[in-house]
């Protein structure tokens, strides 16, 4: 009998979240159509006055959440998902100035007219929850973590393409929901980040942590990479041992 989706994901939530060693859970993000009745999210907690980078943050931590757009306090995230213009203040580079972000409007500007985004109304919510506790196959996956572990998924990432090198596309700003979410879910491939100003203002998210996003359907294909590097490739380059007789052959020069 075919495994339904539902319990799948939760196999499959619970064994990358074991793969990537990380305490926290992926989130599977939703990005639910105007008039799409679905009885999968009655039971996700509506929130407001939240940020995109919040709502990942409750989920990353074992929540289930609805976030509409009367719900999303930040702008900018508003802008991103099509929910809202994005104020002129925004628009114009000069709200990043005064957050000492660019020293010139110009940049500002430039970063948000480069800024991927939905198109208007073409999502109503966005229903976020532990990837182990998703209902189906998501629209995109989210990964908060420390850096050395989301390089292994990225590496993952490398290896179902073939070899191709990896490219990651941010403006420092908006990590979480255009580099990790928008871009994902537009074309369909793995993006990473460093972070940006805002969830590491808003959030959690600790010094030593980053971001990245990849679409629902790569899951499995990443699954099955990871598994391969952990056979090996994890556990040899984490017991250091090259730098061990480095440091053992520079203690003994110095005797």
């Amino acid at each position: 009998m075919p495994q339904a989706a539902g319990s799948r994901l939760d196999v499959q939530g619970a064994l990358l979240q074991d793969f990537l060693e990380d305490g926290t859970d992926p989130v599977a993000v939703f990005l639910l159509a105007p008039g799409q009745e679905d009885g999968a999210f009655a039971a996700f907690k509506p929130v407001t006055g939240h940020r995109y980078c919040q709502a990942l943050m409750k989920a990353r931590h074992g929540e289930s959440v609805l976030l509409e757009p009367d719900g999303l306090s930040c702008p900018a995230a508003a802008a991103a998902f099509g929910f809202r213009p994005l104020p002129p203040q925004l628009a114009n580079g000069k709200g990043l100035v005064g957050f000492g972000i660019v020293g010139e409007d110009a940049a500002g500007a430039r970063m948000f007219a480069g800024m991927p985004r939905l198109a208007a109304g073409s999502i109503a919510a966005i229903a976020l929850c532990p990837l182990r506790a998703a209902p189906r196959i998501p629209d995109v996956v989210v990964v908060e973590g420390p850096a050395e572990v989301l390089m292994w998924l990225l590496l993952a990432d490398l290896n179902v393409h073939g070899g191709e090198r990896r490219i990651g596309n941010t403006a420092v700003l908006q990590a979480t929901c255009v580099d990790a979410t928008v871009i994902p879910h537009l074309e369909q491939r793995l993006n990473f980040s460093l972070g940006c100003y805002g969830c590491r203002e808003a959030t959690d998210l600790a010094p030593g942590e980053t971001v990245l996003g990849f679409p629902g359907a790569l899951l499995e294909p990443l699954l099955s990479a990871l598994e391969m590097l952990h056979s090996k490739a994890v556990p040899r380059s984490r017991a250091k041992l090259a730098h061990a007789c480095l440091a053992a052959s520079l203690s003994g020069a110095n005797e």
